[in-house]
């Protein structure tokens, strides 16, 4: 764990040197000023519709920034050939994807305290309430999403060879499971034979992101806070795909033959 806490280090010491930090801070100004044209508006559904589209632009801003930076990595170490003195130091394969992804993570990590501090602050501010509770919920939870974002970005850093046919295809499938995941079983009730049957079992085996994207809801409407339970249901499942997906990746990252 030690290489792989130095390996995250570099990681997020590299963005800061590519000014992602800094584009970082010109987003959330952005969101800021959408938010507080709020203040000229005193219908409650207008705030939360602007609520909406700050909170919509923090998931997208951040979901660019969690595949464009984990899509980048094991290329870029292949393109500098930084990776063969690494992997000639007592550092594994498996640390090398680890210390990746703990970076990458930890980068998005500090990109989600930074949004939502800005944005419960001014919801704060204006509608004279802030429900802590339930912004680290939304938080915490959407930080999971990440988690599996990532992993399937440094999956598919080993099986393309482009870092940007790697991010395209990512953003496809990541968008694809948001707004068709949910679907695919009553896709499959419509489908006779093996068809249904495979749209079916796609619909099991993939990740459901979009029920993290909707816990939105819960800080837009003010609905509270959900039972803990769930939360810790919600962190499992993201964990267990976040694991295969990493397990995978080292699987097929073993097997490739690096060459200078």
């Amino acid at each position: 764990m030690n290489n792989a806490f130095a390996l995250s280090g570099v990681v997020i010491k590299e963005m800061y040197r590519r000014k992602d930090f800094y584009v970082l801070f010109v987003m959330t100004a952005v969101v800021t000023l959408l938010l507080g044209s709020a203040r000229f508006f005193d219908d409650d559904k207008i705030v939360r519709y602007i609520k909406d589209t700050c909170l919509l632009l923090i998931w997208i801003s951040t979901l660019v920034m969690a595949i464009t930076t984990a899509a980048r990595q094991i290329p870029a170490e292949r393109e500098s050939r930084t990776i063969f003195p690494l992997l000639a130091k007592p550092v594994s394969r498996w640390e090398l994807i680890l210390g990746k992804f703990l970076g990458c993570w930890l980068a998005c990590g500090i990109t989600l305290v930074v949004f939502y501090l800005f944005f419960g602050l001014l919801t704060s501010s204006y509608e004279h309430t802030w429900p802590v509770l339930t912004f680290f919920q939304g938080l915490w939870l959407h930080w999971i999403f990440l988690a599996v974002v990532i992993a399937l970005v440094l999956l598919g850093s080993v099986v393309f060879t482009a870092p940007s046919s790697n991010a395209t295809i990512c953003f496809i499938v990541v968008l694809g499971i948001l707004f068709v995941g949910q679907h695919l079983h009553y896709v499959a009730l419509g489908i006779r034979g093996i068809g249904g049957q495979i749209v079916t079992a796609l619909y099991f085996a993939i990740p459901h992101l979009e029920w993290y994207f909707e816990m939105r809801n819960l800080v837009i409407h003010d609905w509270g806070r959900i039972g803990w339970m769930f939360v810790a249901g919600a962190t499992l499942y993201g964990a267990l795909y976040t694991g295969m997906l990493l397990g995978i990746t080292w699987l097929v990252f073993r097997r490739k033959t690096l060459t200078l």
